[in-house]
């Protein structure tokens, strides 16, 4: 059997959908390590004033009017009134990824995978173009289903959980074609760790507590407010922070963290998180949809602070709804509740047992091997 080519695409407008593609690309290797599997960033491939659009602009919306995401999210996840304002979209799309297109023939798939809803697009009109002809799947990176995931015509979507395939249903799509996995992250997470060797080697202590604090890929929101909260109520307890790729936010934590009343490290951008939060006793965060989908592979509980409207507001109401996060979305009172919780550990034990039920660790490598039986490889 020929080992196959599997093609990857993404876009960097939030860290979630890389992170996404690098989990089945990883779990691709594994399965078929044979295979030849590329991914591709699809930004990489546009003019810079469509990248800026796309990546820059969506973080400058993020730090600076959050709440119009929300508002963008809400008036677009609504049937639209005028088609000829969808074909328009597509069309600009198409315009500013022709460099895509030239891609995706020359390396010739077998099947093609997105985690991110701009590729799914222009590649489904490919295909009716007749110009591609590999299957091709979308992987849904949220627990809530916008309207801008659609692609009529997909082989394959990705769901987190049933009640995303409800939704795909009643918008009209085939049930046959929608497969609940999980959304897919490093398959790391599937292994089991060994705790106390982890927490030997990054020098936490076993006597006290670990509360994580995740900001996100980037690094956004109101964190010094949170942190300051959190030094604030909380005693008997150990506190990391990991930054992300916000470079200037480490900086300034660092000198902050040497005074702080509870034992505090801060780190950037790490590659070990599948460690960090297999340690950890509960987490502080932003709940995008890779970082909801890595606590609940770990049962790890999550307090939700800064959450993004729209669809990290979504993902809130989900963990709540199943009971494994609190609510701590307001920075000055966050502190409080995190130190409750430290005080109960029957509820801490609940949260935890909710989070590990929800978990789905397998989920990179059950799309693999779907992506592989699409190819017929």
């Amino acid at each position: 059997m020929r080992p196959g080519r599997v093609l990857i695409l993404s876009a960097a407008s939030g860290a979630g959908h890389l992170r996404a593609a690098q989990a089945v690309e990883a779990a691709c290797r594994l399965r078929h390590p044979q295979a030849e599997v590329l991914h591709l960033d699809v930004l990489t491939l546009t003019s810079p004033a469509f990248r800026k659009l796309y990546g820059d602009g969506y973080l400058d919306f993020v730090n600076t009017a959050p709440e119009l995401l929300g508002v963008l999210y809400n008036r677009t996840n609504r049937q639209p009134r005028n088609p000829a304002r969808e074909k328009l979209k597509l069309a600009l799309d198409r315009l500013n990824t022709r460099p895509l297109v030239k891609a995706v023939t020359a390396f010739r798939p077998d099947v093609i995978c997105h985690t991110h809803f701009l590729p799914a697009g222009i590649v489904a009109h490919q295909k009716r173009k007749g110009a591609v002809a590999a299957p091709h799947a979308v992987v849904i990176t949220d627990f809530e289903v916008h309207r801008w995931w659609l692609c009529p015509g997909v082989d394959r979507y990705f769901v987190a959980r049933e009640d995303n395939r409800v939704h795909l249903e009643a918008l009209g799509e085939p049930r046959d074609r929608i497969r609940i996995t999980g959304i897919p992250i490093d398959p790391v997470f599937a292994e089991q760790p060994d705790v106390p060797a982890l927490r030997k080697k990054h020098g936490i202590s076993a006597e006290l507590p670990l509360l994580l604090v995740l900001c996100g890929g980037f690094g956004v929101g109101p964190v010094e407010e949170l942190v300051a909260s959190l030094w604030r109520s909380v005693r008997k307890a150990q506190l990391t922070i990991i930054t992300g790729k916000n470079e200037e936010l480490r900086k300034r934590l660092t000198p902050l963290a040497e005074q702080a009343p509870l034992p505090t490290k801060v780190l950037g951008f790490s590659r070990e998180i599948h460690e960090w939060m297999a340690i950890a006793d509960l987490a502080v965060g932003k709940p995008g949809g890779l970082t909801t989908a890595e606590t609940l592979a770990r049962g790890l509980p999550l307090v939700v602070a800064n959450p993004i409207p729209g669809q990290e507001t979504r993902n809130a109401t989900m963990l709540y709804e199943e009971g494994a996060a609190i609510s701590g979305e307001n920075p000055l009172t966050v502190g409080a509740r995190v130190a409750r919780l430290l005080a109960s550990p029957p509820r801490l034990a609940a949260l935890r047992r909710a989070a590990r039920g929800l978990g789905r660790p397998q989920a990179a490598l059950e799309i693999a091997d779907e992506l592989f039986a699409l190819a017929g490889l």
